[in-house]
């Protein structure tokens, strides 16, 4: 059985679509919710799924005895599900190629230091695209610059607006991300 490890920040609607998919699955199962915000919504949707959660300060991530906590749980990957703290070079090379992260447009668009949430969504309708997607990705050093795994793409109307665009990204996340990581996790038997 195979330990996914994952990071959120925010409301956490990605990590628990992850655990949910992962429950009772004879490859993987999520093993530790990691959090940077102790509000996260992400919290109480761990806990309801009876997956331990562990909060941190920007701080305590960026000192060395991190990534021993990380080490003691043994992950097979570690998942980025709307964490939006860059990750450690210390954790990224301590795990190559198991560290893993969705971004919601297509990379390289859209991508670096800021872009994330309903600021890539306007970015993309500011810009008039034609399309946008979900890139997921490796992690490595520079925000979003990862070998990318997985991209799915979706139309993006004249009429929509950001909001719109958010609705038609996190239901490719919600569709997608979960059997990717599958995938990755069968790949890495």
């Amino acid at each position: 059985m195979k330990k996914i490890v994952v990071f959120a920040s925010g409301s956490g609607t990605n990590a628990e679509n992850i655990i949910k998919y992962f429950k009772g699955s004879a490859i993987g199962e999520v093993v530790s919710v990691f959090t940077n915000n102790a509000n996260a919504k992400v919290i109480d949707r761990a806990k309801n799924n009876a997956v331990p959660v562990e909060i941190f300060t920007k701080t305590e991530l960026y000192e060395s005895n991190f990534v021993h906590k990380i080490n003691a749980i043994k992950p097979d990957l570690i998942v980025l599900a709307g964490f939006l703290l860059k990750f450690p070079d210390e954790l990224i090379s301590a795990y190559p190629d198991k560290v893993i992260n969705i971004h919601p447009a297509l990379l390289p668009k859209y991508g670096g230091k800021g872009m994330y949430g309903m600021h890539v969504h306007r970015a993309v309708v500011e810009n008039k695209e034609k399309e946008t997607g979900i890139s997921i990705h490796y992690v490595n050093e520079h925000y979003d610059e990862g070998a990318i795994i997985f991209q799915k793409s979706v139309t993006v109307l004249g009429t929509d607006t950001a909001e719109v665009v958010a609705e038609k990204i996190h239901e490719l996340e919600q569709k997608y991300f979960p059997s990717v990581i599958e995938d990755i996790l069968k790949s890495k038997s």
